[in-house]
């Protein structure tokens, strides 16, 4: 892994630009959006570019997906840019609705695709020192989680994960039936508890090998009443 100051001013530059997009917006740049920013029109040489500073460390790609750039969480702060967030906004993909009632079959299990139209505005504190490129939000369908204050209409803002502790608030995908529920994840051994946060509700019961955590819920963005 090199250090920041080993780069040469191309690859700096390239570095300041995805660190300025994924905090102001709180999604990645694509290839022509680096060039246009540091001024290279080929994007053969923004992505030799890329591929170098993915061999020193500070970038992580996927090459199935368009934005599919990430900075090394370890090595944003050797990265110059502005480190304070109040005030700030990002721009995170709704990906869909999630269903707070029961399970129903409404979000796939592929968490890089999204619509650019299809944004939400949310103040960046929220996030706190989370990775903006893995926050997402799902529209919350249905009064299971009432007690948690999240209502049918809400907005929940989510980070991508594949873990949770004991209580954690998540998104799960069902493998077994294809569906999807937001609950309050509970580890019992073989199986999950998957409980809801209303009392006339009742808990969820799914062999561990059938469940997948999508993401952590973050914050909730209230409906506003008409």
């Amino acid at each position: 892994m090199r250090s920041y100051e080993s780069l040469s001013e191309k690859q700096k530059a390239i570095l300041r630009v995805i660190k300025e997009w994924l905090t102001q917006r709180g999604y990645p740049p694509t290839i022509r959006d680096i060039g246009n920013a540091v001024g290279i029109s080929s994007t053969s040489v923004v992505n030799y570019n890329l591929n170098k500073l993915v061999e020193a460390g500070f970038v992580i790609r996927s090459k199935t997906v368009s934005r599919g750039i990430r900075l090394n969480a370890e090595l944003m702060n050797e990265i110059p840019g502005r480190v304070s967030h109040a005030g700030e906004v990002l721009r995170v993909p709704l990906l869909g609705q999630i269903v707070a009632g029961k399970p129903l079959p409404v979000l796939g299990d592929d968490f890089n695709r999204y619509s650019e139209d299809a944004l939400v505005t949310v103040p960046r504190d929220l996030i706190g020192s989370a990775d903006p490129s893995q926050i997402y939000a799902l529209k919350v369908s249905g009064y299971s989680m009432i007690d948690a204050m999240i209502n049918d209409g809400d907005t929940v803002i989510l980070r991508q994960q594949a873990t949770a502790r004991n209580g954690e608030m998540v998104a799960v995908w069902l493998t077994e039936s294809g569906e999807t529920t937001l609950k309050c994840f509970y580890d019992e051994g073989d199986r999950v508890r998957l409980q809801p946060a209303n009392p006339t509700m009742q808990p969820i019961y799914v062999d561990k090998d059938k469940v997948q955590i999508q993401g952590k819920v973050l914050a909730v963005l209230r409906r506003v009443s008409s």
